[in-house]
């Protein structure tokens, strides 16, 4: 029979999904995180022994005295093993979906307990649901959700829905028929035969159901780790994956304990709420003996009257609290800003990454860590719930994730390279020096492979190119995970026993044991890959400061391997204590990896001095301005910014109304100012050049290449040139040697401005109309538009300018200090390409945040241009 694709046809749906229903997806991520987070923010706000006691009290009116005290020693063994703030969080998801679940799973129950039709039509979807293995629904949840908590959330309450569909249905089914038809009989209508008679009997039903409801969410939030959803199952997953067995027993006795707490208190709910649960109560106090306060239960009054103390205490005391930590002012650049950031469990991607977790600390940030695999990992960076990663293998080990995601990524570069991909034997294992041997000595090993994640890309490579190599398809390829392949080269070296692993290089193992790397004569691994550094798309424009010193970054082997070393001896949960051990060996690293500009506040010898900075609104102009009122301002002077055109400014300097301006173009453009008010000004020096004046027109104007071209085409463009600000030295230029030279005495001259001028191009480039402009190099419309530069053979323009500061006359008297600094000022056209490209993205009112954006990309370029002793 032939095979039908199931999986294409599911994937393709996807797609449409994804497409299509972005929108309620988003509302649904929406509604389910904040949820999560309102109960997380009241659950995981007292201190622990606090909520923990609100939650004995919830014992002690459900359940007495003895069970309150057990329950309060469970919470005291979950805070001792320091897993507190997980176990909120797990407790949070599992209340949130129970209640999510209910509201959907009872009145479904209900339905199916009336009609015939909705019970046979519902029971296989709830088969389905419920038989479909448990990991399945993250799936999709990652897909549609990101990784974290929504995923988490979506897919534990689809997992637990059928127990409270069935016990819905089966509680009102199993109430006796003629307690139904007396009802009916004395006029009852359905809606209150249901409310009044079949659920108050069904009652105890639902709440069993309830009761397994709470327990297989519970079970599904733990895992939910392996889509990166915070609380204990976080730490169940790491610690799987990482053979850490001390930490897995934790986090899974604080588990049992929360699983316990809740079944007894559901139970115990059940008796509360249930009139017949309530009578079996009062039956047992009244034959109660002896320890009477052991048997006691407190009447809801007195109970909630306890809560309501120990929450206001918790409220107290967090009102008083605060841990007063500080950061100093000149490392603090990141003011609390949050950075998520993901590693895969390989050694190399725990040490960087908890290297660049302390680093952010310690420059202000608030980085979090989330472990996953490489497909989720992949997955979060490409829908933007994860900011970077920094152990992508390329161009190989990577390769599927890059080609699926690689358009939703940036490549910061790597760090470290080249690498190598192997598989490995013991040294006592001989006879097994290259992959060849393998087939050879197939009994030794029993014909197996012991590999790491299955996701991994060296996993994909082993299994779709080494074993079709070297003949050993029939051999079992064991996907586990690293610290799993580890304990196990770990236990048959102890032993001598033969063993393949697959391993890479750097790695410590090769320092811990004597192994032998198995060649690749055939070269089926391909050549070394280097390790990059990978960020979600639009990173480095949100945070660029954090994207220039992750492209920086760079370790050697010899570093990399001792970090490694450090974090794997201090053991789970040690690993930034590790990491600051390690940097205390490398003093000067944390500013040599994340430099902070002059420290952040070194003044200048004029600090608090006013500057009047004057500026015409042209591209460079308003680059080179905003960026020196920032670097002003870091350095304690005042500065002040005004725009106006060139005349009223040069008048302004030679006035001394204003100190100093950027945007000299000499000797031609702005020649007529030079000559009128030269012996009045200073002429601080070129920063930029040669520039040119030029007419310019859109490339599809295909036979318009020179100033010559310009008369003959006159009625395509309807004679007419854009120009700028009349007083624009390059206007003057135009309409006294352009024109003439030409001969386009008769066609009009638009004055208009820069900005004006850059609207009616771009309306008609988008509508592929003719137009003539005037230009400049360099200016970035030639970056974003495909123009012609007309050619100017009779050489009418004029030479190149060069972009000169020019000031007061007793600029250099006034400000020394800043005087020496803008002398060597220089920018290159790269540098002021992107200066003006960021200011253009910010938009009108946003230059000078703009400025400092860019800023930021540049680190040190403050101590560059503005030195400080």
């Amino acid at each position: 029979m032939p095979r039908f694709d199931f999986g294409s046809k599911v994937e393709s749906l996807i797609d449409w999904l994804q497409t299509h229903l972005t929108w309620l997806f988003d509302a649904i991520s929406a509604v389910l995180t904040n949820c999560f987070d309102g109960v997380n923010a009241v659950l995981g706000a007292p201190e622990p022994l606090l909520m923990g006691g609100i939650l004995a009290v919830v014992t002690f009116w459900l359940r007495g005295l003895l069970p309150a005290l057990l329950a309060m020693l469970g919470f005291m063994i979950i805070d001792s093993v320091e897993l507190w703030d997980n176990a909120m969080m797990t407790l949070s998801m599992v209340l949130v979906c129970a209640v999510i679940t209910l509201i959907i799973a009872v009145p479904v129950g209900i339905w199916a307990s009336r009609s015939k039709a909705v019970s046979t039509t519902v029971r296989p979807v709830l088969d389905f649901m419920q038989t479909m293995p448990a990991m399945i629904y993250l799936l999709p949840g990652v897909v549609f959700f990101g990784v974290g908590v929504t995923p988490g959330l979506l897919a534990t309450v689809i997992f637990s829905m059928p127990p409270a569909v069935r016990m819905t249905e089966l509680g009102i089914r199993q109430v006796d028929s003629e307690l139904v038809e007396a009802a009916e009989a004395f006029g009852t209508t359905p809606g209150n035969t249901l409310r009044r008679v079949q659920l108050p009997l069904a009652l105890p039903t639902i709440m069993a159901g309830v009761n397994q409801v709470i327990m297989l969410a519970l079970s599904m939030v733990v895992i939910a780790g392996m889509a990166g959803a915070s609380g204990l199952g976080e730490d169940v997953y790491n610690a799987v994956t990482r053979v850490e067995i001390g930490a897995g027993f934790e986090a899974g006795l604080a588990v049992v304990i929360l699983a316990m707490y809740l079944d007894r208190m559901t139970a115990a709910l059940n008796q509360r709420v249930s009139p017949l649960g309530r009578r079996a109560l009062a039956k047992a106090a009244a034959m109660a003996s002896g320890w009477k306060l052991v048997h006691y239960r407190p009447n809801t009054a007195v109970a909630g009257v306890g809560i309501i103390v120990l929450a206001l205490v918790a409220g107290g005391m967090n009102m008083a609290g605060g841990d007063g930590a500080s950061q100093a002012g000149g490392t603090n650049v990141g003011k609390g800003k949050q950075i998520k950031m993901g590693y895969i469990p390989w050694d190399e991607g725990i040490a960087s990454s908890y290297l660049w977790k302390e680093v952010l600390e310690q420059r202000g940030y608030k980085p979090t860590l989330q472990q996953l695999d490489p497909g989720p990992m992949f997955t979060a960076l490409s829908k933007g719930d994860l900011d970077f990663q920094t152990d992508t293998w390329l161009p190989t080990t990577h390769e599927q994730y890059w080609k699926k995601y690689g358009k939703k990524l940036e490549d910061f570069g790597q760090w470290y390279g080249p690498t190598s991909l192997e598989l490995s034997v013991p040294s006592y294992v001989k006879g097994v020096k290259s992959l060849d041997d393998l087939k050879a000595n197939e009994d030794k090993f029993g014909k197996k492979i012991i590999g790491i994640e299955a996701s991994s890309g060296e996993m994909g490579i082993l299994k779709d190119k080494i074993v079709k190599e070297y003949g050993l398809s029939d051999w079992k390829i064991v996907s586990s995970s690293t610290a799993s392949m580890l304990s196990e080269l770990d236990r048959s070296y102890k032993s001598k026993k033969p063993i393949v692993t697959t391993l890479w290089s750097p790695h410590w193992a090769y320092s811990k044991y004597d192994l032998t790397k198995l060649k690749d004569p055939k070269g089926a691994w391909g050549k070394g890959d280097k390790i990059h550094t990978v960020a979600r798309k639009g990173f480095s424009n949100d945070d660029p400061r954090v994207a220039s010193w992750l492209k920086n970054f760079k370790m050697n082997e010899k570093d990399l391997t001792e970090l490694e070393g450090m974090i794997t001896d201090a053991g789970k949960g040690k690993e930034q204590d590790a990491v600051k051990k390690w940097l205390k060996k490398h003093p000067g690293l944390v500013d040599k990896m994340a430099p902070v500009s002059g420290g952040g506040n070194a003044k200048g010898k004029d600090a608090g001095k006013a500057v009047n900075l004057g500026y015409f609104p042209w591209d460079e102009a308003i680059a080179t301005t905003y960026l020196w009122e920032n670097i002003l301002e870091d350095r304690g002077y005042k500065p002040k910014v005004q725009q106006l055109d060139p005349g009223p400014l040069y008048t302004a300097l030679s006035k001394g109304d204003m100190d100093v301006q950027f945007d000299a173009w000499l000797p031609t453009t702005h020649k007529q100012y030079m000559d009128k008010y030269g012996d009045k000004l200073t002429d601080v020096g070129k920063w930029y050049g040669p520039t040119s004046l030029e007419l310019s027109v859109p490339s599809y104007m295909k036979d318009v290449k020179s100033l010559d071209d310009l008369k003959k085409h006159k009625g395509e463009f309807k004679g007419k040139i854009i120009g700028i600000e009349a007083s624009a030295g390059e206007m003057g230029i135009l309409k006294d040697k352009v024109v003439k030279e030409y001969g386009l005495e008769d066609w009009k001259i638009v004055s208009s401005s820069t900005a004006s001028m850059m609207s009616e191009l771009d309306r008609s480039i988008k509508k592929k109309e003719p137009v003539v402009v005037t230009l400049w190099t360099p200016h970035w419309a030639y970056a974003k538009y495909d123009l012609t530069k007309l050619k100017d053979p009779k050489g009418a323009w004029g030479k190149g300018d060069d972009i000169h500061i020019t000031g007061k006359k007793t600029f250099g008297k006034d400000f020394p200090e800043l005087n020496t600094w803008l002398k060597k000022f220089k920018m290159s056209e790269k540098d002021l390409a992107s200066l003006e490209a960021e200011i253009q993205k910010g938009g009108q009112g946003k230059e000078k945040e703009s400025a400092r954006k860019w800023m930021d990309a540049h680190p040190g370029l403050v101590d560059k241009l503005a030195p400080v002793k």
